[in-house]
């Protein structure tokens, strides 16, 4: 009887499966079907959405067009969606928050999807995951369809594919999920692509068209080549470009910041992509749309506005990211192949904004505090000093507020503690770093120790904290999720547009 119950719920789910609906070929998942659809698709990317989020909307369009690509293909991989605002316990469930999240089910277990958000991007890396590191071309004819299908292609020449050559190339094109990569022996295809002995080809619909390694074909030497071509020479920063180039190798870029409606944009674009080549490989130019809403948190970030542009800086990612300022406005090509020079040479200083010191910073119980003050106020080493870093946008930091004015009422007429705040947006610091909003950091009295505080972020947590000396409610702090920050705000505008 057991087992005819689990024949019958076994034939129900896959029944219900099959009456799924769709939207533009994207499967349309819900709670009720969202298992059964996993039984059915050995392999299904699954996008996690709310209906009043801008990218979730920007994305719509690529995510159909791959669902149908795949679906025309005749190919059993599988793209489907949840609005995550009603199916609130998948959402739970799969660890969603923020919008899109993106997570790639094979089998049932989810991993979380890690490329770009264009239709072809979708597809090669599922493929990817699920097929080997690089498909066999054996004709011209497949040759050149793999070729024109994609803006990159990376395609392998090996006559003998179990040379050590060959065996290096399969293993770099295991590392990369959003390029196509294949690999060939058959001899029309060399003769028609102009390829004598063992090389990796590049194929690309941009600048040169294609790149070509034909020596020292090491696994090393393989993905510097991929590095240093896979990219444009100049490329826009979008949101769909962000993955690969924040994704990649290259670890130096150059961010020029200028708007695409400006009557000089085409002059500027021009010197700045005239000292692109020079630096092929070693640094990344990119050119960031300033009219694009989306883009204004970047210019925040690097403390510029859209009346101080067209700028450029530099940044060096790793561990912490490093920014680095010119020290003339001139963006002419000299200026700037200079100044990218000057800083691969280390002869310039890395930038930290600061605010000017306002007049009255110290005129209301919480202390405001900028990168020009700060060592003078939170290293005096005759009181502790409580800060909160925060960031104007952050929902968080706005819910604490109210509590941490409270806490600077309590604690002003006490001569031996200070309570201060500053924006990390506009002050950054060379030796405290900030990963989160709010980071809340305190410097003792008598002492070089910085404790994080990682207590309840309430009046009396913050008191407990503070008149234990910095131990009861120490440790390190809490990551808080930016992009949820974002998307609260995203929604709350949506609201009230509604309204």
């Amino acid at each position: 009887m057991k087992v005819l119950a689990a024949l019958f719920l076994t034939l129900f789910a896959f029944a219900h499966c099959d009456d799924i609906a769709e939207d533009e070929g994207v499967l349309v998942l819900t709670e009720a079907n969202f298992d059964a659809a996993l039984e059915k698709h050995d392999a299904i990317l699954v996008e996690f959405y709310a209906p009043w989020c801008g990218h979730c909307k920007a994305l719509a369009p690529e995510y159909a067009t791959a669902a149908k690509k795949l679906n025309d293909e005749g190919s059993t991989l599988k793209l489907g969606k949840v609005d995550a605002t009603v199916e609130t316990k998948l959402a739970t469930k799969f660890s969603v928050r923020g919008y899109p999240t993106i997570k790639f089910f094979r089998n049932g277990n989810p991993i979380d999807y890690s490329a770009g958000r264009k239709a072809d991007d979708f597809i090669n890396w599922m493929k990817k995951k699920t097929g080997p590191p690089a498909v066999t071309v054996a004709t011209v004819d497949e040759a050149k369809a793999l070729i024109e299908k994609d803006d990159v292609v990376i395609v392998g020449f090996f006559k003998d594919q179990s040379t050590d050559a060959a065996k290096a190339f399969l293993a770099v094109a295991s590392q990369y999920d959003d390029v196509p990569f294949a690999i060939t022996e058959a001899e029309d295809v060399f003769t028609d692509n102009k390829v004598e002995g063992e090389a990796v080809v590049l194929f690309k619909k941009f600048d040169e068209g294609r790149n070509d390694l034909t020596a020292d074909l090491t696994e090393a030497n393989i993905k510097e080549f991929i590095g240093a071509n896979q990219l444009p020479t100049v490329i826009e920063f979008t949101q769909e470009a962000a993955p690969k180039i924040f994704g990649g190798d290259a670890k130096n870029h150059l961010l020029f910041f200028i708007s695409k409606t400006s009557d000089d944009f085409q002059a500027k674009m021009d010197e700045y992509k005239k000292v692109a080549p020079e630096f092929k490989g070693k640094v990344l130019f990119i050119y960031i749309d300033i009219d694009d809403e989306d883009n204004l948190r970047i210019l925040e970030f690097f403390g510029l506005s859209p009346d101080v542009c067209p700028a450029v800086r530099y940044i060096t990612l790793g561990d912490e990211m490093t920014k680095y300022k010119p020290e003339t406005d001139a963006l002419d090509a000299e200026s700037i192949k200079k100044f990218v020079t000057d800083v691969r040479a280390g002869t310039v200083k890395p930038h930290l904004m600061s605010e000017d010191v306002p007049e009255d910073w110290d005129a209301t119980p919480v202390k405001t505090l900028v990168g020009k003050n700060f060592n003078e106020v939170a290293k005096d080493k005759t009181k502790g000093v409580l800060v909160e870093f925060y960031a104007p946008w952050c929902g968080h930091c706005k819910q604490l507020a109210p509590i941490w004015e409270e806490l600077g009422e309590k604690f002003k007429d006490n001569d031996e503690v200070v309570i201060a705040k500053m924006d990390s947006t506009a002050n950054e610091l060379e030796d405290v770093k900030v990963q989160s909003f709010p980071t809340i950091k305190f410097f003792p009295k008598d002492s070089e120790e910085v404790i994080d505080y990682n207590g309840e972020r309430t009046l009396e947590g913050f008191t407990k904290f503070l008149e234990s000396g910095g131990k009861d409610g120490a440790g390190p702090a809490e990551e808080e999720d930016f992009e949820e920050d974002e998307e609260e705000e995203e929604e709350e505008a949506q609201k009230k547009d509604e309204l």
